[in-house]
């Protein structure tokens, strides 16, 4: 008696959790939808001119003044094939004092220490706005010593710049620049929540039918 109710609490325990996954990637669904949303918005935007006031992810700007080189960080990141390396993100200050971060693209890890990575800078630039993003728990802490981030810290960024940062990165375009090679901001995010929802109601159901059945064979036993 005693472990048929212990069965029976763990197979609602089961069916409650499945369910609970199932709704959470629905949820995730309904996110993505809105994200993939507001980057085709923000792709079709024409450039503003950049202000600290802007609130828009993805938003389209252009932004004039100098670029902050021997305060640029490399935040450890992989290229479209995998390859690791390093995005070249360099703090930014615009004509009107404003100081936001310049995500410049992406180089091979031997291109860390080299000058070429600094050539043929514009005063003049045009790139995306994007919120940045919540750090992974699983990533390492930043390396401040040898200058190699796994996550961008603002609190970090404006200790070491003693200046006060905008909560956007820019993702500069410039299909001029091939080092660093400018990160494509796309539509195509992997959206698999609607399979996954499926699957963790599904294996809800099933448990739910083997313990309706089990019950029932039990019963005329």
């Amino acid at each position: 008696m005693k472990n048929f109710f212990l069965f029976n609490i763990f197979v609602i325990t089961s069916v409650i959790l499945f369910c609970i996954l199932g709704t959470w990637q629905i949820y995730r669904l309904d996110w993505k939808k809105n994200l993939i949303d507001e980057i085709e918005k923000g792709l079709k935007s024409n450039p503003i001119s950049y202000s600290k006031k802007i609130t828009k992810n993805y938003q389209r700007v252009n932004v004039e003044g100098k670029y902050i080189l021997d305060k640029q960080i490399f935040l450890y990141s992989l290229n479209e094939q995998g390859k690791p390396g390093y995005d070249v993100i360099t703090p930014f200050e615009d004509s009107s004092l404003n100081y936001l971060l310049i995500n410049r693209g992406w180089i091979e890890s031997e291109f860390k220490s080299k000058n070429i990575i600094n050539q043929n800078l514009k005063k003049n630039i045009t790139g995306i706005l994007v919120k940045n993003p919540k750090k992974n728990i699983f990533k390492p802490e930043n390396d401040l010593e040898k200058n190699i981030w796994f996550s961008i810290n603002f609190n970090e960024i404006e200790k070491i710049n003693k200046k006060k940062f905008g909560k956007f990165i820019l993702y500069l375009e410039n299909n001029d620049v091939k080092i660093p090679l400018p990160k494509k901001i796309t539509v195509n995010l992997p959206n698999n929540h609607l399979k996954y929802a499926i699957t963790w109601y599904s294996i809800a159901i099933s448990i739910f039918g083997y313990f309706l059945y089990f019950r029932k064979k039990n019963e005329i036993l």
